[in-house]
């Protein structure tokens, strides 16, 4: 599919009331992005929206799309599902932990299909993966022991650290496992690990100020709608402060963090594509298996470790898929 062809669907999805949604036929899908709009997101839903129109679902012929952006207040996020709801879809699509998190309370009959959840059962949305049940089922993310993983993708990068903080939400059910996962694995790396619980921009600069007080210390921040959102404000921290970080999605690196390792996120929204197909052509959530992340990727970003003063060992560049230098 062209660029510009992407281009106006997407712009199509994200403009309420054009005339293609009055259009008669027309299947609706409302998507909850529980994420800020950026061109990695927009990204993304283009993805989506290009293999539904491989399926044959074109946006102004026989498919009306509308999508949601979160802007860092809760509120504004159960304002935004209620809306959608009342707005009687098909499918609804959604993305972070936090949108449906919020979404399914309220959803009733409505099909959902998720992207980008940690740990689906552990959390509470679904029975089982095989058989999640209801009328819920997706793509997951990240379970609980990737915590420990990327503690020590952070240690292998810098292995003169001996401090740990993780940045998480400490309410979300995935979080505290991953975070145990922290634990268990820290004292074998030789690191003190902290926990820091953040809610807003201000609390991940406080956390992080007080953490830096100290020498030898990096970051972990585990994958969150609030992360996500704050990415810009914690990558500045880290770099004024010369910590090394890990992430979980590669965009985040681009934009000026150490090191991500995490999913191929083109390869979970063309699936949550081909799901919204196989429900719109009469398949049920519950017997579409929720799917698990095959391919992971590990990116490194040379210029942020000169800023900071970091080499990293080469037997570690050499396992990287990418390096922004």
């Amino acid at each position: 599919m062209r660029r510009r062809d992407f281009l106006g669907l997407v712009s199509g999805a994200m403009v309420a009331g054009s005339s293609a949604r009055a259009q008669q036929g027309s299947r609706r899908v409302e998507v909850l992005m529980g994420a800020a709009e950026t061109s990695s997101s927009r990204h993304w839903i283009a993805t989506f929206l290009g293999r539904l129109d491989e399926l044959g679902w074109r946006e102004g012929h026989n498919l009306v799309v509308q999508v949601q952006w979160w802007n860092d207040r809760p509120e504004q996020m159960r304002t935004r599902a209620a809306e959608l709801i009342a707005r009687s879809p098909d499918v609804a699509v959604t993305y972070t932990n936090l949108a449906l998190e919020v979404l399914k309370p309220i959803a009733g009959n409505v099909p959902i299909v998720f992207c980008g959840v940690g740990d689906p059962v552990g959390s509470g949305f679904v029975a089982s993966l095989a058989r999640p049940g209801g009328n819920i089922t997706g793509f997951a993310s990240y379970e609980p022991s990737m915590g420990g993983k990327w503690l020590g993708v952070l240690k292998e990068a810098a292995p003169n650290i001996t401090r740990a903080l993780a940045i998480m939400h400490p309410e979300t059910p995935v979080h505290q496992g991953m975070w145990r996962s922290i634990e268990q694995i820290a004292p074998r790396l030789g690191i003190e690990a902290a926990l820091g619980g953040v809610h807003n921009a201000a609390e991940i600069e406080r956390v992080i100020e007080l953490f830096a007080q100290k020498p030898d210390g990096g970051l972990i921040v585990l994958p969150h709608a609030l992360t996500v959102f704050n990415a810009s404000v914690i990558i500045g921290l880290a770099r004024r402060y010369r910590m090394p970080d890990v992430y979980a999605i590669a965009e985040t690196v681009a934009a000026g963090g150490l090191v991500s390792y995490g999913i191929n996120w083109d390869d979970q929204f063309r699936g949550v594509g081909e799901y919204v197909d196989r429900i719109l052509k009469g398949a049920r959530p519950s017997d579409l298996a929720v799917q698990n992340p095959t391919r992971f990727k590990l990116v490194v970003n040379l210029k942020a470790a000169k800023t900071i003063g970091l080499t990293i060992p080469e037997t570690f560049l050499l396992r990287a898929d990418a390096l922004i230098e």
